[in-house]
């Protein structure tokens, strides 16, 4: 939640902060979405956060962004993404949102062959993103309380390690309504194929139209 509320850790500081007893959900100015994408190629991170609710349709515009921000200018020619992901929230593996998203926005959209593969339910400990990521940027906020969106995506792009971590942050507002459904009919529209070994957890989607390219580039 963003408010003026105790952020757990401990920081160096002349005062001490004044921040309220207890963290009412009526007493904040909203609540954050923090929703990641950590690159193993260049131990990179971009983290996107919105404002109203977790939803596999913002997962996948976040990836999308960072795709069409930085992914497409540091990897030009490449026509596969893996995303390794943990297998239950926005990014559930059971998930036809999720599915539907990434057909649409990422292979229709950019052109990709993108491979999804899930870690087992309560495995995400194992996830890079959780120890080389947010573990960081947590330790960069600890003990500072998180006033606005603002100052919590500011913490986020600040947060670096001597091992060479930089963050983008990015504040997404609106958006992203809960509810949203995919027919039967529109999950056999995908172009879906499940890997043989745990195909619920692995699977690869290909563009509709092999031969429509459309490299997706985001202007800031």
């Amino acid at each position: 939640m963003i408010g003026n509320f105790r952020n757990a850790g401990q920081t160096w500081c002349r005062e001490p902060e004044a921040v309220l007893v207890h963290d009412f959900p009526q007493d904040a100015v909203g609540r954050a979405i923090p929703y990641g994408i950590y690159s193993l190629n260049d131990n990179h991170g971009y983290v996107g956060v919105g404002d109203c609710f977790d939803t596999p349709r913002f997962a996948v515009e976040t990836i999308r962004d960072w795709w069409g921000y930085e992914g497409y200018r540091h990897y030009p020619q490449a026509k596969r993404l893996l995303i390794l992901a943990d297998a239950g929230g926005s990014n559930s593996c059971r998930s036809r949102v999720w599915k539907a998203q990434l057909q649409e926005q990422l292979c229709d959209g950019c052109g990709l062959d993108v491979t999804v593969c899930h870690y087992p339910t309560g495995c995400s400990k194992w996830n890079p993103i959780e120890h080389r990521l947010f573990s960081q940027i947590s330790l960069n906020w600890a003990g500072k309380p998180l006033r606005s969106f603002e100052m919590l995506t500011s913490y986020i792009a600040a947060t670096s390690t001597r091992t060479g971590l930089t963050v983008t942050g990015v504040l997404k507002r609106g958006g992203n309504e809960l509810g949203e459904r995919v027919t039967d009919d529109e999950m056999k529209r995908l172009r879906l194929t499940r890997h043989s070994v745990c195909p619920q957890w692995n699977y690869t989607l290909r563009p509709r139209n092999p031969k429509a390219r459309r490299w997706a580039k985001i202007g800031r």
